[in-house]
């Protein structure tokens, strides 16, 4: 960035609280009519995690409801202490929590190892924090392996998505339509022209990916790959009193041995997340490009810090089985297209990224749009992941620029899709040290392709 870069831009102002900057609507930032409307669809995602509450862990809808409304107040929490990030799920680790909670009996057996799981990554998340090693390890890890993350974790979305028993082979009309359509106005050239020329474009392009998933929803129920929604009137009841009775507190604290078992899948949570770090880290640095008003600090040692107090909440009062990540892939790339087109349509990446969480926690209490969304809440995650893949795949090919680079991420995102987080980590920092790393004198040929990748 040159001094002439740094000369126009501000950060948007503030209230400082220790390593954190707190922001407020109306006091620091606009909200942004959009991103209310996009949560008013987009919530429904949070929502999906509520029948894994209901047979996984055994609790009443009414219970889960609660905890999705922790959820969200731990989200407004994250954006509010000033991470330029939606906050999230760490969407691809959900999988392998509900294989390792089958082991458990639905019920206290199940929730104290949910709470097991869920501890161990937020003190993951201090230590990193505290030692300044996540910041250390986005910075300095190789183009090869960021690649590797960012590709593997794509194809591992496609791969759950569409094969055998996935919810696009289950249901491909709308899903496929909806994911095309996402696509085409996420990253299409042709809907970017598209935009400068038309007022209607330019008006869909504003709600990021809700117009997708509002055409798969009316798809859905065309072709009766989805039943008709039940509508109903009046304020959800999360019933907060009955979630108490589901917590630690309550029911007791894992065992050591619980906390043994729940290790493994604590560090590929960490793995994962903190390969969606990478992305958003890389989102961020995309915007900054289009964008020359605005200093946008995204501190990866505070989000640490935030992300581990998000986990030890929930586990304290509200273990969620798609944990607290630390960022909403989907959510953050949508509010980041339309923060390109300049300050008349967004004021502040920040100002996009509370107005979207405070919208989605307003949502969970509107019990039309709650019963309206029920049954097609496999939509809004299918394209959410449809969308996550698409992006994590082609930001990780712009990480690598060699030959040996490209084999490297190719083959350790090939590992990642097929066998998980902790094998790739291996299979890629082998290969680097092994092939890709200069132990001696390098050729001139290399020289020449480090340059390149650098």
């Amino acid at each position: 960035m040159s001094s002439n870069d740094n000369k126009d831009r501000n950060e948007l102002p503030y209230w400082p609280m220790g390593p954190f900057k707190l922001r407020l609507p109306f006091f620091h930032y606009r909200l942004e009519k959009p991103e209310i409307i996009q949560g008013f669809v987009l919530f429904s995602i949070g929502l999906s995690i509520i029948p894994l509450l209901q047979n996984q862990v055994g609790m009443s809808y009414e219970a889960a409801l609660a905890i999705v409304i922790v959820m969200h107040i731990t989200m407004i929490m994250q954006t509010a202490l000033g991470s330029p990030f939606v906050p999230g799920l760490i969407t691809p680790l959900i999988p392998l929590i509900v294989l390792f909670l089958a082991d458990f009996e639905p019920g206290p057996e199940a929730i104290q190892a949910l709470v097991a799981v869920q501890l161990l990554v937020a003190f993951i998340f201090l230590l990193l924090g505290i030692t300044g090693l996540g910041k250390i390890l986005v910075k300095k890890l190789s183009q090869s392996l960021k690649a590797g993350i960012l590709i593997g974790a794509g194809l591992a979305a496609f791969i759950g998505e569409f094969e055998p028993g996935g919810r696009v082979a289950e249901t491909p009309i709308s899903l496929i339509i909806g994911g095309a359509i996402c696509l085409f106005i996420m990253f299409s050239p042709t809907f970017k022209t598209l935009y400068q020329k038309s007022s209607i474009a330019r008006f869909i392009a504003n709600f990021g990916i809700m117009p997708a998933i509002l055409v798969a929803i009316a798809i859905g129920w065309l072709v009766k790959e989805y039943p008709t929604p039940s509508v109903e009137w009046g304020i959800t009841t999360p019933n907060f009193v009955e979630l108490w009775n589901y917590t630690p507190f309550v029911i007791g604290f894992p065992s050591l041995d619980v906390f043994v078992l729940a290790l493994p899948i604590a560090i590929l949570g960490y793995i994962i997340a903190y390969g969606d770090i990478i992305v958003g880290t890389t989102l961020i640095e995309r915007a900054e490009k289009y964008r020359k008003d605005e200093v946008i600090d995204n501190n990866v040692t505070t989000l640490h810090f935030i992300t581990f107090i998000r986990n030890l909440m929930h586990a304290l009062i509200a273990p969620h089985p798609g944990l607290a990540g630390p960022i909403f892939t989907a959510g953050t790339a949508s509010i980041v297209e339309r923060y390109t087109y300049g300050k008349k349509a967004m004021q502040s990446i920040f100002s996009g990224t509370n107005t979207l969480v405070l919208s989605l926690f307003v949502s969970c209490f509107v019990l039309p749009l709650v019963s309206f969304f029920q049954p097609f809440l496999p939509i809004a995650l299918s394209i959410t992941l449809i969308l996550t893949g698409y992006l994590c795949i082609t930001l990780g090919m712009e990480q690598v620029t060699t030959n040996v680079a490209r084999g490297v991420a190719i083959i350790m995102a090939v590992v990642l899709a097929v066998y998980g987080a902790a094998h790739a980590l291996v299979v890629g920092l082998v290969l680097y040290f092994v092939i890709e790393k200069g132990w001696f004198a390098t050729t001139k040929e290399h020289e020449k392709d480090e340059k390149k990748a650098s």
